[in-house]
């Protein structure tokens, strides 16, 4: 018998081969070796231009932004401190000069 992996979710290791994915009959869960590194790229943040974003990094607005629920706009150009990268649409996590703490979408930010 092959020698498989345990289920990543709940360790368990009465795992099966079905196909290309691994199975694991307890909590259902189906994952291959593939896809765990593409995971790992996937979470990498990146800026409008690909540069790689990191927690603490400062970054530009390139483009106006209107502020949900206000008339507010936050103008391009403005600068950004001590950005923190979180999971969702809007994976940036900061506080903007004027306007408080946002979460702002990575593709209209420029690290500086």
């Amino acid at each position: 018998m092959a020698n498989l992996p345990n289920c990543p979710q709940c360790q368990s290791a009465y795992t099966y081969e079905d196909g290309h994915f691994f199975v694991c009959p307890e909590c259902a869960h189906e994952w291959s070796d593939e896809a765990d590194t593409e995971v790992a790229e996937e979470n990498i943040t990146r800026d409008a231009f690909g540069n790689e974003l990191q927690d603490g990094d400062q970054v530009t607005v390139i483009k106006d932004l209107k502020v949900k629920g206000s008339s507010d706009v936050v103008k391009q150009g403005t600068n950004i401190k001590g950005i923190r990268i979180i999971d969702g649409d809007h994976d940036i996590d900061c506080r903007v000069p004027g306007h408080g703490n946002m979460q702002l979408k990575s593709e209209f930010l420029k690290k500086i």
